[in-house]
């Protein structure tokens, strides 16, 4: 990518995956959390399925996440860690909005099945789904045109 500032304002492929990842991420953090008191009797507790997730993708997730530093530091964010913060609050405040207005075994019944979906997926999986933009979760900067 360019320095320059026409390519500034727009993420290339990487960074748009690396987003998606992220938002991904978060909205599991908070399912998870939401629903951990639902999982049914003999199941693995939904917070620690997540946890596990989490584990075992580590490398994904920090790679995501230093692919946004980076991003945010050719922008000229001055506190780039910062801002990968208030993103992340900022997509677990968006599902957690849904939480508040839906019932919680309705919220649970609708969104926990991600939980196992997501513990099932390889890493080629969980990057073909980040790097999947839906429109309703668009990311937050135009995907740069291919030259």
């Amino acid at each position: 990518m360019s320095s320059s500032p026409a390519f500034s304002k727009c993420y290339s492929m990487k960074e748009a995956e690396a987003e998606q990842g992220i938002r991904i991420h978060s909205e599991l953090m908070v399912i998870s959390l939401n629903c951990q008191h639902l999982t049914p009797k003999g199941e693995k507790n939904l917070y620690t399925q997540y946890k596990e997730f989490t584990a075992k993708n580590s490398h994904l997730f920090s790679g995501y996440e230093n692919t946004l530093l980076s991003f945010y530091r050719s922008e000229g964010i001055n506190n780039p860690e910062r801002h990968l913060h208030e993103v992340r609050t900022d997509f677990a405040n968006k599902i957690s909005k849904d939480s508040a207005v839906m019932r919680p075994d309705a919220f649970c019944a609708a969104y926990s099945p991600r939980i196992l979906k997501a513990g099932q997926m390889n890493t080629a999986k969980i990057r073909k789904w980040a790097s999947t933009i839906f429109p309703s979760h668009p990311v937050s900067h135009a995907i740069c045109a291919k030259n």
